[in-house]
């Protein structure tokens, strides 16, 4: 179960097209009894996210905040992966110098945060060629294209 939570005062009409891609995902990959959310905030939201917790006085697109790092022995019928903060800022301007659509963009961030919630990363070549592996086969598969 995940819920997108716009923080923003303004209607995003993409947002009911990740949540199909979401609910989409969630089947694929048989994510079954786990918890996300993704949170669509503005750049200077997530500027003091990036600084508080990654010590990077900068913007950013996407953060992920994944909850399973930090539980040692709980276990639970469920599984609480954490947080998606993706900055619409930030979307919308890359979307632009990408030359795609606000939708790629937006379904983009949202894959890749998602994978990190479940413990995908990309600081080694080899981690990084099997994590946008699986972003580009999810986004194609969902007919989301650049």
């Amino acid at each position: 179960m995940f819920e997108i939570i716009n923080e923003l005062n303004l209607e995003i009409k993409e947002l009911d097209t990740i949540d199909e891609f979401l609910n989409f995902v969630v089947d694929k990959e048989n994510l079954k009894n786990c918890l996300f959310n993704v949170i669509i905030v503005d750049n200077e939201y997530i500027k003091k996210l990036n600084k508080e917790y990654r010590g990077i006085d900068n913007y950013t697109d996407v953060i992920s905040f994944a909850l399973e790092d930090n539980i040692d022995e709980i276990k639970l019928d469920f599984r609480v992966l954490g947080d998606i903060y993706i900055s619409f800022d930030k979307a919308k301007a890359q979307a632009l110098e990408y030359g795609h659509s606000l939708l790629r963009e937006l379904s983009f961030l949202t894959i890749h945060g998602l994978l990190h919630l479940l413990g995908y990363d990309h600081m080694n070549k080899d981690d990084e060629e099997i994590m946008f592996k699986k972003q580009d086969e999810l986004l194609n598969e969902f007919k989301i294209v650049r």
